[in-house]
């Protein structure tokens, strides 16, 4: 790939998923890893301990990189394959670096789920996002536009905010995001 008559370089990230990830990573018969692959246009490289090494073009390695951290925080393969679209991002909060207990984190990923998922899937309606709670992580997957306020409306869960609180604001959230893309 150029850019501007420069070539690309290459490049070599390692990514380390747990080791249960793995299976799902590489897929049936390996189909999975030969997505990535192909989608990417990089080469996978999954020892058996989790650790991934990603090798191609350093562009394609940065969304590789991404689609096998959101593997690895417990997406489904279609879920982080919408990395590859330049206008959604990944991040991903770490709740041991929030909260210390054990005791708590469930407590906490309780909140963000809410009574039957309902919270969740009020997150992910009203961000058109996709919110997955998996380990000691909260991944969101989210188009640029929506990123900020996936992020603000689980935090406020995580603060302590009432579910009544955060729905508020997802209804306001929601407006705001219509009017914008109307607005162009």
């Amino acid at each position: 790939m150029n850019i501007k008559g420069k070539e690309s370089e290459k490049m070599i990230e390692i990514v380390r998923i747990p080791t249960e990830r793995i299976g799902v990573l590489i897929g049936e018969k390996g189909a999975t890893k030969a997505v990535i692959e192909k989608k990417c246009n990089v080469r996978l490289n999954i020892d058996e301990e989790g650790d991934v090494e990603i090798d191609g073009e350093s562009t394609e390695t940065f969304f590789a990189k991404d689609v096998v951290k959101a593997m690895g925080r417990g997406f489904t393969p279609h879920e982080a394959l919408k990395l590859i679209e330049h206008d959604y991002n990944l991040y991903i909060i770490q709740l041991k670096e929030l909260i210390g207990s054990d005791k708590a984190i469930i407590r906490l990923k309780g909140r963000v789920i809410g009574e039957n998922g309902r919270m969740k899937g009020d997150i992910e309606s009203a961000t058109e996002s996709i919110v997955c709670i998996y380990g000691n992580t909260i991944g969101i997957i989210a188009r640029i536009d929506t990123m900020d306020r996936a992020k603000e409306a689980i935090m406020m869960l995580l603060d302590g905010a009432p579910h009544a609180v955060v729905i508020n604001y997802l209804a306001k959230a929601r407006r705001e995001i219509m009017e914008s893309r109307l607005k162009g």
